[in-house]
């Protein structure tokens, strides 16, 4: 659970595509291999580089009562993709306990906030490099616990720097799920 890219300095009440739209522009932009993709949620568009769940579909985990079977691929792959995206929201919370001074509002100047941001998501990653027990993660599970009771990468090819809807990317994504579909009915049926 290591932050890949990190770009403060947006207020909250940007939209989430404007800010991503700002990282691909850049001259050091968010990267993206070719085969690689990141996990976004259903306010992005689905398009090369940027997967996101099915519409009209159950998505978030606590939709998904005890027990509960998918009935579609569509529906296995979207609980597949929260369960995936709720390791980026368990970051994020492991960041905001290790580090007090991001947990509330503050009045620091912006640029500050930025760096103060940038200095904690990196020496973040470098604890979770050195150190193979981490005592944050002790702290968020119990956090967690009691709230339900109450790098630089090498790229290949052209660098991504929009991103479009794609008839072949929706597509991948529909082959995907049918994928993990079929392979989760055989997995049921033989185990």
């Amino acid at each position: 659970m290591q932050f890949i890219y990190v770009l403060p300095g947006w207020e909250g009440s940007v939209a989430d595509a404007r800010v991503l739209r700002d990282a691909l522009s850049r001259r050091n932009g968010l990267p993206i291999r070719d085969g690689y993709y990141y996990l976004v949620d259903a306010g992005y568009t689905n398009g090369k580089g940027f997967l996101a769940p099915f519409r009209g579909q159950r998505y978030h985990l606590n939709d998904w009562n005890p027990g509960y079977q998918p009935n579609t691929p569509e529906e296995l792959f979207n609980m597949k993709h929260s369960s995936a995206r709720n390791v980026i929201e368990r970051c994020f919370g492991l960041l905001k306990v290790r580090w007090h001074i991001i947990r509330n509002s503050n009045w620091y100047p912006i640029k500050l906030q930025s760096k103060i941001i940038t200095a904690c998501c990196l020496l973040h990653n470098h604890i979770r490099r050195n150190m193979p027990i981490d005592p944050a993660e002790a702290d968020l599970d119990a956090e967690e616990e009691e709230e339900e009771n109450e790098g630089g990468v090498e790229l290949d090819g052209e660098p991504i720097t929009s991103i479009e809807p794609s008839e072949q990317w929706t597509n991948w994504r529909q082959t995907l799920a049918n994928q993990m579909f079929d392979e989760w009915r055989q997995n049921r049926n033989n185990g």
